[in-house]
């Protein structure tokens, strides 16, 4: 399949995730095209998803074979709840619907979840299979969008995904990895966490950029999909690495303001039915990851 020269639009560009991603694809023979909701220059055009107008707008400026909307609000702590539902449920389907009315119809259009929409299952790994029940209003959001979405599924090539916990260089110091580093690049004594008997993916960006190339360039539509590694790490053991790395051990005190009575204590994935469908995907020793961080 000949990729030279087809347009791919992801929207949140500007984003953690856009910025690698885009640098991924480019390198692999893409045309890459972003929105932003701050900015607007060669090929990357502001866009409010919230706004019907903005991505009609966008869309028919750069009428892409692919799209990849990573735009919303990935911060579960974010202050205004109802933000949640106005941008990552309906600021989707507010895409959804300008493609259909423009009558478009792109190749592959994936669909970025969450993996916070299983909320606690009781369960050490989490498939497809199972019921969400979200408990925070991100993981809600996000499972409202996945509900509406399937009404498309008969229209649109969809893909839905459930990423689970990924980091990498440049990713917001409000996330936990970013803000564990930043305390020993500045050789800080102590650092303040929440829970501490949690386990969680931390898979490296680069796995999850080239999941999402391997899904457009597959034959996969109207499916739901985690992007995960069944791989857990305790939050402490990513202390204990961070000592070996900066050489000198930092003391962890649980501040009270950073618990959280929702969180979810274990959250792992199952990458069988995604390895199935597109083949097995490497994913770096998370030491290694760290070490790159630190060393950024």
């Amino acid at each position: 399949m000949d990729l030279v020269s087809k347009k791919v639009l992801i929207t949140g560009i500007d984003s953690f995730t856009g910025i690698h991603l885009s640098r991924y694809l480019e390198k692999n023979n893409y045309d890459v095209y972003g929105s932003s909701f701050f900015n607007e220059s060669d090929k990357i055009y502001q866009c409010d998803i919230t706004k019907k107008e903005d991505i009609l707008r966008v869309l028919k400026k750069v009428n892409p074979d692919f799209i990849i909307h990573l735009a919303g609000i990935s911060f579960t702590a974010h202050a205004k709840n109802e933000d949640f539902y106005k941008i990552n449920t309906i600021g989707s389907i507010n895409i959804l619907d300008a493609i259909v009315e423009l009558d478009i119809n792109p190749t592959k259009i994936i669909l970025v979840s969450s993996a916070t929409i299983y909320g606690n299952q009781g369960l050490e790994v989490l498939d497809e299979s199972l019921c969400p029940i979200p408990a925070n209003h991100y993981g809600a959001s996000k499972y409202s969008m996945e509900c509406m979405t399937k009404n498309y599924f008969n229209k649109l090539n969809i893909i839905i995904t459930r990423p689970f916990n990924y980091t990498g260089i440049n990713q917001e110091e409000h996330f936990l990895i970013p803000k564990i580093i930043k305390h020993f690049k500045e050789n800080k004594k102590e650092i303040e966490l929440g829970n501490l008997d949690v386990s969680r993916e931390f898979n490296d960006v680069s796995y999850v950029c080239e999941v999402y190339k391997k899904l457009l360039e597959s034959n996969i539509s109207s499916e739901i999909l985690n992007i995960c590694s069944n791989r857990g790490i305790k939050l402490l053991d990513v202390i204990d690495m961070m000592n070996k790395i900066a050489n000198y051990k930092i003391e962890v005190k649980v501040n009270p303001a950073f618990v959280r009575k929702d969180e979810i204590k274990a959250l792992t994935g199952s990458p069988k039915k995604l390895f199935t469908l597109i083949g097995d995907v490497k994913l770096q020793e998370f030491k290694q990851t760290l070490l790159e961080m630190f060393e950024n």
